[in-house]
């Protein structure tokens, strides 16, 4: 019996993609969970997996299309029999790329390349990920059937920003805005996705009152957004607010570049467009201010080279940036503020329990940031070896969405490719971010000479409005000094 496949649920936020390869062709015998389409979101490519099992009748969608959840990608005859013994060998080759692909590790404005530095040995860039900057849901790049909240369900996270294009609005902003959509049958809620009805709860908006778009009625997360988005338009002169997405502004054209000389124009991917449009939003909507330091790390770096080895046998790389989660996740817990989280709306500050921090790595696709989970709990070397693979998994395009969400904090490391400080944009709704840049030798009084020292230069962007400056400089201070004394950790 013919059966349509259609697109899944891909999680908070994810309502569409762009097909970059179709696994399979008609006349394949596909099994359940056997991926059949890889597609590119706002957030990560991902493999998309069948929920049936049959023999493939037709493909109803093409290489570079754009799709969205609900819309039919198969048709599948689900009576065909064999389906469970499909081989993988059955499905349409993936078109091929051009060499090394996905293996580029270069930078990005916060990231760092692969290359190692002159010194400190092996002090990684944005790769291993040694980058800079953003949020969630659970599913992973072979279950994207599955729903969940990107920073923390998803954003958690980055930078998407991953909820950007969600007004925030208050519950007692609500009533008002309520009395201007065209609400459903009193007492009768339309039928919702739970990542649809989560969004609804965190926003205050009762679903009932929301006009349903979906097929057979289904209430979807643009129906939400829009219903917010309406009510905020009737709050007072449409203003949002603080620390709501703000609305593009005016600008001027670009001029005619052409009539001095020959121009390319290539489409933005929708990692890179999503990328600039969190980074556009959380450098509007966050007051910044960056705090430098320098921490001594001639102490430390002759101990990553003694015990460098032993991680490497065990699967990971000891690297300034694994040692620099380890001592971030231990500051938080001694300054809270720096993994909370700024509730404008409802005038709170939200702290996060949890040490979930990002990392950024430079891909080709753009800038992601694979979320390393409970870095509290977890060894130096266990850390050290999580942060080799998600890094290797983002440049080769396998990140789920889960995998960047949820973080409390964010590290960028530039030490690969050079600098002496810079500036990272805090990766709302964070309120902090270390960036590192490349150590180097520098001449140190002791007191009765000068004594050659590698020194780790730090900076710290964070929300001045959440943060105060000489708790910022205390907070940098503590990590600089865990570097310069490792014990410090064990106590």
């Amino acid at each position: 019996m013919p059966t349509e496949f259609k697109l899944p649920e891909l999680g908070e936020n994810v309502t569409a993609g762009d097909v970059v390869r179709i696994l399979v062709k008609a006349g394949d015998s596909i099994a359940k969970d056997q991926p059949i389409l890889e597609l590119e979101t706002d957030k990560a490519t991902i493999e998309v997996p069948s929920t049936v099992s049959g023999t493939v009748k037709d493909v109803k969608v093409k290489t570079g299309e754009k799709v969205k959840v609900g819309q039919a990608i198969l048709v599948v005859d689900e009576a065909a029999g064999g389906a469970q013994e499909a081989k993988p060998e059955s499905a349409a080759k993936p078109e091929p790329q051009p060499e090394g692909a996905a293996e580029k590790g270069g930078s990005s404005p916060q990231a760092t390349s692969g290359r190692k530095p002159a010194e400190p040995e092996e002090q990684e860039g944005a790769e291993e990920p040694e980058e800079p900057v953003e949020e969630r849901p659970r599913p992973s790049a072979r279950s994207a059937r599955s729903t969940q909240r990107l920073p923390e369900d998803e954003i958690e996270e980055m930078p998407r920003q991953k909820r950007g294009e969600v007004v925030d609005i208050s519950r007692a902003a609500r009533p008002a805005a309520a009395a201007q959509a065209a609400p459903a049958p009193e007492g009768v809620a339309p039928p919702a996705a739970p990542s649809v009805r989560r969004l609804a709860r965190e926003l205050g908006v009762d679903i009932r009152q929301v006009p349903p778009s979906g097929v057979g009625g289904r209430l979807t997360l643009e129906d939400v957004q829009a219903f917010v988005r309406q009510a905020m338009g009737g709050m007072g002169g449409g203003s949002a607010p603080a620390g709501a997405p703000a609305a593009p502004s005016p600008s001027q054209p670009l001029p005619d570049f052409a009539k001095w000389g020959e121009v390319e124009r290539k489409p933005m991917s929708n990692i890179r467009r999503k990328t600039a449009e969190h980074l556009s939003h959380a450098w509007n909507a966050i007051p910044h201010v960056t705090q430098h330091d320098k921490a001594d790390i001639t102490g430390f770096e002759a101990l990553r080279k003694q015990y460098g080895s032993r991680v490497e046998r065990a699967g990971g790389k000891l690297t300034v940036t694994a040692v620099a989660l380890k001592i971030a996740a231990a500051a938080i817990k001694k300054f809270p503020q720096f993994a909370a989280s700024i509730d404008p709306a409802r005038g709170q500050l939200v702290y996060k329990k949890y040490a979930h921090i990002g990392v950024a790595v430079d891909t080709d696709r753009g800038l992601l940031v694979p979320v390393i989970r409970d870095v509290d709990a977890k060894a130096i070397t266990e850390l050290s070896v999580e942060l080799a693979k998600v890094s290797e998994k983002a440049r080769a395009g396998k990140l789920s969405v889960d995998e960047m969400s949820g973080g409390v904090f964010t590290i960028t490391n530039l030490g690969g490719i050079g600098g002496t400080s810079f500036t990272p944009i805090v990766n709302w709704p964070e309120v902090a971010i270390l960036g590192m840049s490349r150590g180097g030798q520098e001449p140190v009084y002791d007191g009765q000479q000068f004594q050659p020292r590698l020194m780790l230069p730090l900076s710290l962007s964070y929300d001045h409005r959440v943060i105060d400056g000489a708790d910022a400089a205390r907070f940098l201070r503590w990590i600089a000094e865990a570097f310069e004394q490792p014990f410090v950790l064990v106590l």
